[in-house]
């Protein structure tokens, strides 16, 4: 009886299946940049890839000191692109100094020659099977893009991106690279116990632990590491003049910034590329709201003189007239 049951269940359910909507199909030209989202609903969770319509513009060019990265990143992206071979990169280092961007600079800069962008959460990345397979047969080149990349013990989210970059049976599809960003180089956190376990040997020689060797094999996996580092204060004030200067700001207004922009970096503890384009926006913004203003007011005196310019010559003739009335009486 039971077995009759268990058998009108998975009947049941394979016809459900049949019922299910079927993940749409990309529209490949609606954008250069996609995202990887899931929709859950009564008959089950539903993936696709959602094209980006607004990108960013941030170009290669504004992307200031951090040249050696720049070089880098530029060069294995165009091998990708060309068909030749390339590694998967791990961005690390200081927040706020031009990882993210960097990555969305190529995407601008590539995107006519069929570089295409896939941003997938880190709760997402179990699918990764799911989008290589989807993206294989195409023609374009795709970076599957995972942005501020960390992890703690036992997600699952890690496995899969292990497995993804070196480890299935699979061969790896030659039209799809991982580009990841994160603060951590291991991409997780790293405890002063995990250096207790490392192994003495008889002549000096030292063995990591175990779960070291774990939080360093994926990190290992990634076959370009690109550090980035905190700015100067010079460095910091040059990206603000950049930005200044996008935003309409003349050489004589960016030297009047250059307080206001180490204070704004002082407040939040930080001199980096963000900041300094935070602090641009801010200043420029106050400083075109000014300008506006006077400009406002000039032209209501202007006005008012002009009226009171005209309305003179008026009252002298009623002047006049009044005054040759009299006489005449």
């Amino acid at each position: 009886m039971n077995d009759q049951l268990s058998a009108r269940i998975e009947s049941l359910l394979g016809r459900l299946e049949t019922l299910l909507p079927e993940s749409p199909t990309p529209d490949w030209n609606a954008a250069v940049a996609f995202r990887w989202r899931r929709r859950t609903s009564g008959f089950g969770t539903q993936a696709y890839l959602q094209p980006v319509r607004s990108l960013s513009s941030i170009r290669l060019a504004d992307l200031k000191n951090i040249d050696d990265q720049k070089k880098a990143i530029e060069r294995n992206t165009r091998q990708f692109v060309a068909g030749l071979p390339a590694n998967n990169v791990l961005l690390t280092g200081s927040r706020g100094t031009g990882k993210s961007s960097l990555i969305k600079a190529c995407l601008n800069s590539m995107s006519s020659k069929g570089l295409r962008l896939i941003e997938v959460d880190k709760d997402d990345l179990a699918d990764l099977p799911d989008i290589v397979e989807l993206v294989a047969g195409r023609p374009e080149r795709f970076i599957v893009f995972c942005d501020d990349l960390s992890f703690e013990e036992g997600e699952a989210g890690y496995k899969a991106l292990k497995v993804a970059l070196d480890g299935s049976i699979a061969a790896q599809s030659d039209n799809v690279l991982i580009y990841a960003t994160s603060n951590r180089r291991h991409l997780m956190p790293e405890y002063m116990s995990e250096n207790l376990e490392a192994k003495h040997q008889e002549d000096g020689e030292i063995h990591p632990g175990e779960r070291v060797e774990e939080k360093i094999s994926l990190s290992e996996r990634f076959g370009l590491w690109v550090s980035f580092y905190p700015f100067r204060q010079d460095d910091y004030l040059t990206i603000v003049g950049h930005w200044l200067m996008s935003f309409g700001c003349d050489e004589a207004e960016i030297e009047v910034a250059r307080g206001d922009a180490l204070r704004f970096a002082l407040e939040r503890g930080s001199r980096s590329g963000r900041v300094a384009w935070q602090f641009a926006k801010d200043w420029a913004g106050q400083h075109a709201a000014r300008r506006s203003r006077k400009a406002a007011a000039s032209a209501s005196e202007s006005s008012s003189g002009k009226k009171a310019s005209k309305a003179a010559p008026k009252a002298a003739v009623r002047a006049s007239n009044g005054s040759g009335a009299k006489r005449k009486s």
